[in-house]
């Protein structure tokens, strides 16, 4: 399955729980009852999700493989709250989501 087909499954297990998929500057994203996002599909097949830092789901996140802090620049200036998890975490998605969606903004 494709990074593309599994946003989708990601979005359509979570939309019991208000999501829905929407987009965000360009890329595919997950919003919450309150049309704010907590998700997003980059162009490079990853998910992004904002875990909020020093948070249990935040640091688990951070120890996949390939994982990092969501750097939308290029720059240097990573978004700490946001983390950034290869398609070859996928099957993970759903639970990153799910914790991403619970996390006070």
């Amino acid at each position: 399955m494709g990074a593309e087909e599994d946003f989708q499954r990601v979005g359509a297990e979570l939309a019991d729980l208000g999501v829905r998929i929407s987009r965000m500057m360009g890329s595919p994203a997950l919003k919450d009852r309150a049309g704010k996002v907590f998700a997003s599909l980059q162009r490079d097949g990853a998910m992004v999700f904002r875990l909020v830092r020093d948070t249990p789901e935040h640091e688990a996140a951070l120890r996949l493989d390939g994982a990092s802090l969501f750097d939308p620049s290029g720059r240097g200036r990573e978004m700490r709250d946001w983390v950034v998890v290869p398609h070859s975490s996928a099957e993970k998605w759903t639970d990153l989501a799910e914790a991403a969606l619970s996390r006070p903004r």
